[in-house]
């Protein structure tokens, strides 16, 4: 290798082959791997999150998986902390530290210097929001935000209720929008790094997720669904994730299990190019194949 990175990312759209091609290069590099996707931190969603297993590690160390339970928050602030704490841990073993997931905000907030105002919970004024909310109702809680943080709102769709109240508590007791918050993020790289795109032709990424899809439900994630919608497990962070809140919603007889697969389908293929659009306009990366050789040029 001619050519050092401190750290190395992997991104790019839902099934378009990051997984495998990681593996390839932590071998190649004699790297390390941490997860970058927002959802695969948490315990239980196995299946419809595509975590990798551990017979297909191969031996390579892997971060940042499997450490949340499916109950908990987890914020992109608390990535950016708990991922540069994993690459100087990894770089301290003399490793390459690589960065792999499709959720661009998160990757992008380690890289660059993103800041985040610290959340400061008043649990007693908390509550009083939520009793306003009982009282008038998540439409007119989402009017009263849009009146005092327009740009905000307009972000924020009026039945998630838990983010209306937060950028509530932000403009009304810290005097700071939640807007404000989203422009504290930098445009200066902390790390001599490298980021490689992964993307295909758009037909061909639409038939590898509707067939990932196919094989997620072979492979139980109805099941996998249904034991967290039992558990009691249902208006959280980590269920509102696409294939979760789909089978949730045939569970309640609002789907049936076709128009549930369909949904999941459909929205894989709409996450997947928000997520190409969002790359394609934050991040400066190296746009390859999920070759390795082509990839070796680079290092």
């Amino acid at each position: 290798m001619t050519k050092h990175y401190d750290v190395v990312a992997i991104v790019g759209p839902t099934a378009v082959g990051k997984t495998a091609l990681s593996i390839q290069l932590a071998k190649f590099l004699d790297g390390e791997i941490i997860n970058g996707d927002s959802m695969q931190v948490y315990r239980g969603l196995d299946i419809g999150t595509a975590k990798i297993k551990p017979e297909e590690m191969e031996g390579v160390v892997h971060h940042l998986i499997d450490i949340k339970d499916p109950t908990d928050h987890f914020s992109v602030a608390e990535f950016q902390q708990l991922v540069r704490a994993a690459i100087k841990e990894i770089q301290s073993r003399g490793k390459i530290p690589i960065i792999v997931g499709g959720t661009g905000l998160y990757i992008q907030s380690v890289l660059y210097d993103f800041q985040f105002t610290k959340e400061e919970v008043d649990e007693e004024a908390r509550q009083a929001y939520y009793a306003e909310l009982a009282k008038i109702g998540p439409e007119a809680m989402h009017a009263r935000l849009a009146a005092l943080d327009p740009e905000t709102a307009a972000t924020i769709h009026p039945n998630n209720t838990r983010r209306v109240i937060r950028a509530l508590e932000m403009v009304e007791l810290s005097g700071t929008s939640k807007a404000n918050e989203e422009h504290q993020r930098g445009d200066v790289a902390l790390y001599n790094h490298l980021i490689l795109g992964l993307d295909m032709p758009r037909e061909k990424l639409y038939e590898r997720i509707n067939l990932r899809v196919d094989l997620m439900m072979e492979q139980g994630l109805e099941a996998e669904a249904r034991a967290l919608y039992d558990a009691g497990i249902r208006d959280t962070q980590a269920t509102k994730a696409i294939g979760y809140k789909e089978l949730f919603a045939y569970f309640e007889g609002r789907f049936t299990l076709e128009e549930a697969i369909e949904a999941i389908k459909q929205n894989s293929r709409r996450y997947a190019k928000r997520q190409l659009t969002y790359f394609r306009n934050k991040m400066e990366i190296e746009w390859v194949g999920n070759d390795l050789q082509e990839i070796k040029r680079f290092f």
